[in-house]
Formats: structure tokens, C-alpha cells, sequence
């Protein structure tokens, strides 16, 4: 390399990062909008081979109304069995007026979500269904979405997701439903992108159902604030990776603002410290051992959450082109502000599709400061990140 072109040299390395990240995620975004959203149909199995967990801690004012929206969308024989996990409220109670079957469990040193699937599960293994789905107590799903992921996972032997949205709510703060609609980008628009190339889907925590089989070995009993996210990891690791369905929706209901913000702060931490852990052993062994899937996930673990993305894009689009001015070639910062144009645009189409019921029009003109609203989550992660299950505040 001649000392004239250690400059564009430079540039492209300080770009290079940003553009890998940037291009999976424009290739995901991509073709989930164009790809359809019906999904893969499966033989519908009898309503008594599945069994719906519902891990719930302290959710006595909102757990009745939850198991009733769901016994109104599900067959009378479905089993819907609630793991009231350290509640110090009537959580129990009034999930069993409401006509779930509940079981209690009380461990002060062991607690969060995961260990409250294993307890279920072991309580399932009595009587073993073909299907399990998990739904948080927060959760509810269309007419038919459950015996449908139900139905796939029995026929694929293979975990399956549905799309975890929250209800559209146009009258919540604007840093909610820019929230709200990041989550659409990420759990419908990219996992419908990542199914079109027959990438896993990435397990998100509610909705998701699993053949019998495999959830009785799944290694549940986690305190991992994100362990759907590692489970789903470790079942791709094993060959049985994840598929998505976007013709099933979950749906939650959004919670204030500043709930909404410790719950990002929960995930997103979780997240990117999972991915500090695990994207380049699995773009490692995806590599190694032919094996795209696990190449695949590697690269969507180092792909940043969107406020995030676009704001380390910007910053590298700015430095380079600073670095322009001073006498290095525009190239590098001419590519970075076009990725930067081409991920915005995508977003834009996102919400122009599927978002507008998310994200009031007014609200577009917010989205600067989305990523200043996030900064506490990235110093949360800087400090060591968010460890602690922590309940989300709900309207």
C-alpha cells in the first residue's frame, strides 16, 4: 500500500464495522417487506395435546382479565396452567376464578422467569402434551394464533414464534409509540426478513411454542434476564432452530414512559451482553462448520437495536466526513451517508406498511431524540448492565 492511499484505507476500515451491521439489517428490513406475512401452515392438532404456560409474578390486577381474552380465543380442552412465581399479591387466586389451573411456587433466592418455566414444566411432565406455548401474563393473541404456532411446532419438531407486538396506541407519550414501533421492525418486519432466507428466528419471550420433546430437556432454570433470547440460541447450536410465524400475532399492551424505558433498558442490555458473549463464537462456527444458520444469528446478535444502529452511523458518517475536509477522499463518507440513507428509508417504508397505527405521523418528527431518550440504557451498559428481573410498570 502506497502512503497516498493509507487515507481511503482508513476511511473504509472505520466504516467497515458500521456497514456490516448496517447491511444486515437493511438485507433483513429488506425483505421482510416484501416477503409475505402469511407463514408456513401446519395439520392442526387436537386442542388437549397443548398445554399453555404462564409464568406470572405479582399480576393479580390484570391476570383474570388476561386467562379470560385468552380462553375466549382457544378451545375449552386447551390447558392453561399459571406458575404464580414469589407473588405476594392474590395473582393465584384470581387466575383460578378465572379458570386456569395454578400452581404456586415460593423461592426467595431463585427467582425470574426462567425457573418459573422449569417448575411448570416439571409439573406438566405428569401429564406430557405434544405442544407447549409460553405467554407472558401481560399477553393475549388473535383467533386461532396459538393452536396455529401449536400446530407447527408438533409438525416440525421445531420451536415457533409468533410476532410479539404491542398494541398500537395513539394517544401514548411519542417516545412509547417510537418504542413500540422499533419493537414492529424487530419482531415482525426483520424476523419476516431473516425467514425469507431461511435464517432461525430469534426466540422473544411470549408466544412461542415448542414440541413436547424438546421443551422437556430445554435448559429453562436461568436467571438470565433474557434467557428466550439464549434458549433459542442454544436450539439453533443443536439443529433445531427457530422458526417464525407472522400470520400468529401475541400482542401486550404498552406501559407508561418510564416503564417503557426500564424495560428497554432489561432487553437491550440483555441482549448486547449476549451478544458480547455469543455473535462471534457463532459467526466462528458458522464458518467452521458450514453452517449458515449459526453464521446468520452471529450476525444479527452484532447488529445493534435501531436507535442505536442509525446513531453509530451518523457518528462515522460525520467523522469521515470531517476527515473529507481535511484532505481525505470522499468515498468512505459517501457510502456511509448512503447506508445511512438507505436503513432511514427502510424505516420509513416499515411505518408507511405496517406502522402507522403504531406511530402518529407528528411523531416522525421525533425521532432525533429517541436516541437521546435511550442514552440511560447504554450507560446502564457501560456500567455493567441491568442483571435484576424487574417487573415493567403497565398502565
Amino acid at each position: 500500500m502506497t502512503i497516498s492511499a493509507l487515507p481511503a484505507a482508513i476511511g473504509w476500515i472505520l466504516l467497515a464495522p458500521v456497514a456490516l451491521v448496517g447491511l444486515v439489517f437493511a438485507v433483513e428490513t429488506g425483505l421482510g417487506l416484501v416477503a409475505g406475512l402469511r407463514g408456513r401452515a401446519a395439520a392442526p392438532i387436537p386442542p388437549g395435546d397443548i398445554a399453555l404456560l404462564i409464568p406470572a409474578h405479582d399480576e393479580a390486577a390484570g391476570i383474570g382479565a388476561v386467562v379470560a381474552a385468552l380462553r375466549a380465543v382457544l378451545p375449552p380442552e386447551t390447558r392453561m396452567l399459571v406458575v404464580a412465581d414469589n407473588c405476594s399479591d392474590a395473582t393465584a387466586d384470581i387466575a383460578r376464578r378465572a379458570g386456569a389451573e395454578v400452581i404456586e411456587r415460593h423461592d426467595p433466592v431463585r427467582r425470574g422467569k426462567g425457573f418459573a418455566l422449569a417448575f411448570g414444566r416439571d409439573h406438566l411432565r405428569a401429564s406430557p402434551p405434544r405442544a407447549v406455548i409460553v405467554i407472558d401474563a401481560d399477553c393475549t393473541a388473535e383467533p386461532g394464533a396459538l393452536e396455529r404456532i401449536a400446530a407447527l411446532a408438533a409438525g416440525t419438531g421445531r420451536p415457533v414464534q409468533s410476532a410479539y407486538l404491542f398494541a398500537p396506541a395513539g394517544d401514548a407519550p411519542p417516545m412509547v409509540q417510537i418504542s413500540n414501533f422499533a419493537i414492529l421492525v424487530k419482531n415482525l418486519v426483520r424476523q419476516n426478513g431473516g425467514r425469507a432466507i431461511g435464517a432461525p428466528a430469534l426466540l422473544t419471550g411470549s408466544g412461542m411454542a415448542f414440541p413436547w420433546g424438546l421443551f422437556d430437556r430445554a435448559a429453562l432454570a436461568t436467571d438470565n434476564i433474557v434467557e428466550d433470547l439464549a434458549l433459542g440460541i442454544d436450539l439453533t447450536r443443536d439443529g433445531h432452530a427457530p422458526l417464525f410465524d407472522p400470520g400468529a400475532r401475541t400482542w401486550t399492551q404498552p406501559s407508561t414512559e418510564g416503564g417503557t424505558l426500564t424495560q428497554r433498558t432489561r432487553w437491550e442490555n440483555g441482549f448486547m451482553a449476549t451478544a458480547r458473549r455469543q455473535a462471534i463464537p457463532l459467526i466462528g462456527e458458522g464458518l467452521a462448520r458450514a453452517r449458515p444458520a449459526l453464521l446468520w444469528t452471529g450476525l444479527h446478535l452484532l447488529t445493534p437495536p435501531l436507535a442505536l444502529l442509525m446513531g453509530l452511523n451518523l457518528a462515522v458518517a460525520a467523522l469521515l466526513g470531517l476527515l473529507a475536509l481535511i484532505g481525505m477522499p470522499p468515498r468512505p463518507f459517501i457510502a456511509a451517508v448512503a447506508l445511512f440513507g438507505l436503513n432511514a428509508l427502510l424505516v420509513l417504508i416499515a411505518w408507511a406498511r405496517h406502522g402507522r397505527t403504531f406511530m402518529r405521523i407528528g411523531t416522525i418528527a421525533r425521532l432525533p431524540l429517541y436516541l437521546l431518550w435511550k442514552l440511560p440504557i447504554y450507560l446502564r451498559l457501560v456500567r455493567g448492565g441491568e442483571t435484576r428481573w424487574i417487573r415493567t410498570e403497565r398502565k
